[in-house]
């Protein structure tokens, strides 16, 4: 059985460890980027309602920001191996502060499309995922990877998403304040929208001054030099073939889930956004659970890679069974109980990842091993919508349940024999022990 030295320290010990040195403050502006995604996702759209939009240019607008940010997220791998990691996570601090400026500001189409797509205004993950995804995401795991070592990287990783999911949680519950300000007569809709919006003003520019203080990895410092950054290493690249084949698949899943899946559960049970937003809430709080858990967890299914097929294959089952619950309370306790299942991959895929490939590569693989997966989810919304108008209503989820069974089975298949160096040295550690024993 594999044993990390940072398992074998426990949770607390470790996540203590965590809240020292450079890396209190990238948990810090995890959570005020996790904080802002967690209502954003919720206001955004309302906010181009009540302007009236229509859902082709909102559909449209959804779309273009996340395909930039797909864009950005690949550019931001490459110059963050190239010129480091630190600048370019206070740049997209600056870009967020725009961003919520210009919908604080203005109700024209195409500024609201630039500045959604520049400064991923309501892009974030699914609930439970605790803003893990991006155009910070390449900059921010490398320097967390870089900073926390491999003995506690996974832990640290565990952390970090508690500490998003949590943020997570309390911006879903922001979302809410307007609404009862309004409720009290005070402003207009309009205005409860507008106050969010210069909130991630705000944070954004907190975000900014957050990361001044963070140092560079050693990796970062020797690639911050003249010269063309060196092409990727022969096992870099294939590692980031398979991830990409993985990605994809896992990509074309979550595009049937995401935004559809707050549809879908309105259209099978009739409720409305206030029973669909606690949902999401409860799952966001649910998943600082498992997220504790993590490094026991992996310890006892045998490493990070049986961890993630185990899970995923959980999540999967639990998943196909939602379209057969006869009510909404069981069908969202049944998205609960999957979303903490599949919570726990999160971390350690990240991690993993982290750890398989070179220090001064991390950037470019975060970046290139998750694009195929943004690419392939701006697929599923459309598809999605068309099974729900012509087919059984449960196809999507059946369907996101299938490529989830693949994706695991590939998974399996690509990554069994690729263990990553805390694996690696305890391996070692327990050979030697036998042999004197």
């Amino acid at each position: 059985m594999c044993v990390t030295a940072g398992a074998r320290a426990g949770v607390a010990g470790v996540l203590r460890r965590s809240w020292r040195g450079d890396l209190r403050y990238l948990l810090a502006a995890r959570a005020l980027r996790s904080l802002t995604q967690g209502y954003l996702g919720i206001v955004v759209p309302l906010f181009l309602v009540r302007v009236g939009f229509g859902t082709v240019r909102i559909g449209f607008l959804v779309t273009a920001a996340a395909a930039s940010s797909a864009v950005l997220t690949a550019l931001v791998g490459f110059a963050a191996d190239r010129w480091g990691r630190k600048p370019l996570l206070v740049a997209l601090g600056i870009m967020t502060a725009a961003g919520g400026a210009a919908f604080a500001s203005t109700t024209s189409y195409v500024a609201l499309v630039a500045a959604a797509a520049l400064g991923t205004i309501g892009q974030g993950g699914a609930a439970g995922s605790g803003g893990a995804f991006g155009p910070y995401y390449p900059a921010e795991q490398a320097l967390i990877a870089g900073h926390a070592g491999d003995a506690d990287r996974t832990t640290v990783f565990a952390g970090l998403s508690l500490v998003g999911v949590l943020a997570a949680a309390v911006g879903s519950a922001v979302a809410g304040v307007p609404r009862l300000v309004r409720g009290a007569g005070v402003g207009s809709p309009l205005d409860g929208d507008r106050a969010l919006f210069w909130l991630t003003a705000l944070a954004g520019i907190a975000l900014a001054v957050v990361i001044l203080p963070v140092r560079e990895t050693e990796a970062s410092r020797d690639r911050a030099r003249p010269g063309p950054t060196p092409p990727l290493s022969p096992t870099t690249r294939s590692l980031l073939l398979r991830f990409g084949v993985t990605n994809a698949v896992n990509g074309l899943g979550i595009g049937f889930l995401g935004p559809i899946l707050a549809l879908w559960f309105h259209l099978r049970y009739g409720v409305g956004a206030a029973a669909i937003g606690g949902l999401y809430l409860a799952i966001n709080l649910a998943a600082a659970i498992p997220y504790l858990g993590v490094p026991w967890i992996t310890r006892r299914l045998g490493g990070v890679v049986r961890t993630v097929v185990t899970v995923r294959l959980l999540s999967a089952a639990l998943l196909g069974v939602i379209p057969l619950m006869p009510s909404f309370a069981l069908a969202g306790a049944t998205y609960l109980v999957r979303m903490l299942a599949n919570a726990v991959s999160v971390p350690v895929r990240q991690s993993y990842v982290m750890g398989i490939v070179r220090p001064e590569e991390r950037s470019r693989m975060a970046a290139l091993s998750n694009l195929p997966a943004r690419v392939f989810a701006l697929a599923g919304p459309a598809l999605a919508g068309v099974m729900l108008r012509t087919w059984w209503i449960g196809v999507p989820l059946e369907v996101a349940c299938s490529l989830q069974l693949v994706y695991a089975g590939l998974y399996w298949r690509f990554f069994r024999d690729v263990r990553p160096p805390e694996e690696m040295d305890s391996a070692v550690r327990d050979a030697e022990g036998e042999g004197e024993g």
